[in-house]
């Protein structure tokens, strides 16, 4: 009988493996010589360690996980608990339980893990969802909100998962606040929709208003008229992008029509009028001469009537020179009105008066300073003599052109 450590050959050929319950058999060997028989054994039990050296580093250097570990191991531990090997099957054993701690070990720490991502892919789903129920209930820029919500969308298929329950309150919620989204859009552009046909009506009418008016020679009411055609055309808003350009081509043409015809008009009538504005270039020049050159205001004022009379019988001014002309003609009769005002001011009871009590204060004061000059000489006072003097000297000269001021309103 071939013996080892761990094992035997009976003499019939029977192997036996030693194990801390007692021996069992692991197999027959009937091919050769018994040290060949454990030889072949131990070969077998030395693929068993190789095997569970293998788990050993995948469980220390890998993430495998704690379940494909356990099967693992498991699984090992059925092959070394059967084993038809002759080796040291109870280290084997103990080194697998050992490897069922790293396990369990493992599944902890993944169950953690686990736990954390979920945590976090929560937290990144619930702000995806935030983000989206805030554009559906706020967002009215429809092209970029519908942008923004596919991109979430597409966040939302990239992030990690979280747990199932999670997971589907959360899509619910995202769910909604698509179809809400997609709902406002509708309604919105339903609504401009009949916004712009309104609109769309009211520059028809518009339009067919400026179409009547387009040949109408009732000049100033016409160009009125377009005028308020065209703030009404303003205020009325847009319609759809094709209406509004063919309602606008037609408004533009029928108000073309009428201001090319007007201007033609106003050009030949200018022409005409240029007559006038030389024989008023003229009335200017001359009334600018004489009336500068008058003091009595009364005569300018008679002049200025003849020059009146003769600018009004001289006709219409063309456009283009009208108001320089008539704005020069107005600061010649601005100028005798102010003169008129300045004689009226001069001459009137009211001033008279005032420059007459001015004359008779002054008048009185003087009196005054004479009589303390007076008695300042007799008692020597030399300070109040120069004092007295200087406003005696004063006063006199204010006299003199009071006393001139009441003589020429006399």
């Amino acid at each position: 009988m071939t013996t080892d450590p761990w094992g035997r050959v009976d003499d019939d050929g029977t192997v036996y493996v030693r194990t801390s319950e007692g021996e069992r058999v692991v197999g027959s060997w009937q091919a050769g010589a018994p040290d060949e028989a454990l030889a072949f054994f131990r070969r077998k039990y030395d693929a068993l360690v190789t095997e569970v050296e293998l788990l050993e580093k995948r469980l220390r250097s890998t993430d495998l996980s704690a379940s494909a570990a356990m099967a693992a191991i498991d699984k090992l531990r059925t092959a070394v608990t059967d084993a038809h090997a002759v080796g040291d099957l109870d280290t084997l054993s103990r080194r697998l339980d050992a490897l069922s701690g790293r396990a369990e070990e493992r599944k902890v720490e993944q169950k953690q893990a686990q736990e954390q991502a979920r945590g976090q892919a929560r937290e990144i789903k619930e702000r995806i969802v935030a983000e989206a129920e805030r554009v559906a209930v706020e967002t009215t820029h429809w092209k970029t909100g519908g942008e923004r919500m596919l991109q979430l969308i597409e966040e939302w298929k990239k992030a990690p998962r979280a747990d199932r329950p999670t997971e589907q309150a959360l899509w619910k919620r995202m769910s909604a606040a698509r179809n809400s989204f997609s709902k406002r859009r509708k309604a919105y552009f339903a609504n401009l929709d009949q916004e712009r046909e309104a609109v769309r009506a009211d520059k028809e009418r518009i339009v067919a208003e400026a179409e009547e008016l387009a040949h109408s020679t009732d000049w100033g009411p016409t160009a009125r008229a377009y005028r308020d055609l065209m703030q009404r055309w303003k205020n009325s808003g847009r319609a759809d992008r094709a209406s509004e350009d063919k309602l606008w081509a037609r408004f533009k043409a029928a108000q073309d029509t009428f201001f090319d015809a007007r201007n033609a008009t106003f050009a030949e009538r200018d022409a005409e009028l240029r007559v006038n504005a030389d024989a008023k270039e003229r009335i200017l020049a001359e009334a600018k001469a004489e009336i500068s050159g008058i003091d009595d205001p009364r005569r300018a004022r008679a002049r200025l009537r003849e020059y009146q009379e003769a600018w009004e019988e001289a006709g219409d001014l063309p456009r283009d020179v009208r108001d320089q002309l008539e704005g020069a003609f107005r600061q010649i009769e601005d100028g005798v009105r102010r003169a008129e005002d300045a004689e009226w001011e001069r001459s009137s009871p009211e001033a008279r008066a005032r420059a007459k009590d001015t004359v008779d204060q002054l008048s009185q004061a003087i009196s005054g300073l004479e009589a303390k000059l007076e008695k300042a000489r007799a008692s020597g006072d030399s300070r109040r003599i120069k004092e007295h003097e200087a406003a005696l000297e004063a006063r006199r000269a204010w006299l003199v052109e009071a006393e001139k001021a009441l003589s020429e309103m006399s």
